[in-house]
């Protein structure tokens, strides 16, 4: 099937009958019944994000504006760009969603698209409420907008930009799963990647307010991972006709040169000119992230070897560890997951 249909804001004859419901091209009401899911996987999914609330402005940034001003000019100038980098993919999501929601004819999974959303907006929020604490107005500015000036940021920008770009000029199932794959991509590879600066900055003393701000930040990134993989293999099931080999290669290929361009990324914001980092580490790390990905969606990972968490990098997944418990969905299901208390929910 080529025609990606738009679902309907209501829809009187739609199918209420579970069975006859699709991810997309579905015959849907869009009534929200909570009792009666599919996807089994979006009530799991739900749950653990509504447990994930939090608000920026808790965390104490006072630390954080003496040492900003003591970063060493790499250390400064890592911080400016990937926050800037990060500040654009919260953003672009935040924008995007809305439209793959248009096409999603699943009630349940449209609900955690909207979480999703939301929760792209509040890590926004904290990116604005980290730079507004340690920084003036119009150094925040400059950063906000350093991809106007950084032809490498601009590029970066523009990978993934240009995909969700694509998919409002040409709706059709292809470039949904395209688009899916992009956002795939942008949660598990540039996210991850991006974090490990400042879990770095962390475990050598510096900016403890920022790498908070990130912890939460990528407790929620995980879960939007989880989302989009879930999304994806549901596509193979019930749209095998947009796997075919020559697609899974392209997918693949999305992939790699989301990995080559985060590679060359992380050699120019980070180098070889900040304690605890060097470019090896940031190559084999994101080529791991990568074969990972790969793996997780029934792909043949994209670079040979990098099958493994790299052992000069195990630090990466416990500073990730928000809540001092594993809250890796593709591992191990979490046995606690809200901010500050021991709920018990195994899901």
């Amino acid at each position: 099937m080529s025609e990606l249909k738009r679902k309907a804001l209501f829809n009187e004859k739609g199918d209420i009958e579970v069975e006859k419901r699709r991810l997309i091209n579905g015959n849907t009401t869009n009534l929200n019944d909570f009792n009666n899911m599919k996807y089994s996987w979006a009530s799991d999914w739900y749950r653990q994000a509504m447990n994930n609330f939090w608000i920026p402005e808790e965390i104490n940034m006072s630390q954080d504006v003496k040492d900003y001003r003591e970063l060493s000019f790499a250390e400064k100038n890592a911080y400016d760009k990937i926050i800037s980098f990060l500040i654009f993919l919260d953003s672009i999501q935040t924008a995007n969603l809305p439209y793959v929601g248009e096409y999603v004819t699943a009630n349940e999974v449209n609900l955690c698209l909207t979480i999703q959303s939301y929760q792209e907006a509040i890590h926004s929020q904290s990116y604005s409420y980290m730079l507004d604490t340690i920084c003036s107005p119009e150094e925040r500015t400059d950063i906000l907008y350093q991809w106007r000036e950084d032809a490498h940021l601009l590029k970066r920008n523009k990978f993934i930009g240009d995909i969700y770009n694509e998919f409002i000029e040409n709706k059709t199932p292809g470039q949904l799963l395209k688009t899916m794959v992009a956002n795939y991509i942008l949660e598990g590879v540039y996210f991850y990647s991006g974090f490990m600066f400042f879990y770095n900055l962390g475990r050598i003393g510096k900016m403890p307010g920022s790498v908070q701000e990130i912890r939460y930040i990528n407790r929620d990134e995980n879960t939007h991972l989880w989302l989009f993989r879930s999304m994806i293999v549901e596509l193979q099931k019930e749209e095998a006709h947009l796997f075919t080999k020559e697609n899974k290669e392209l997918y693949r290929d999305m992939i790699r040169e989301g990995a080559m361009q985060e590679i060359e990324w992380g050699k120019y914001v980070i180098g070889n000119e900040i304690e605890g980092l060097n470019e090896e580490m940031i190559t084999d790390y994101i080529m791991y992230l990568a074969n990972l990905r790969c793996t997780q969606i029934n792909l043949e990972p994209v670079f040979d070897d990098h099958r493994e968490e790299p052992v000069s990098m195990k630090w990466v997944s416990q500073y990730s560890n928000a809540n001092l418990i594993k809250t890796d969905f593709f591992e191990a299901k979490p046995s606690a997951y809200a901010k500050s208390t021991a709920i018990v929910d195994d899901l």
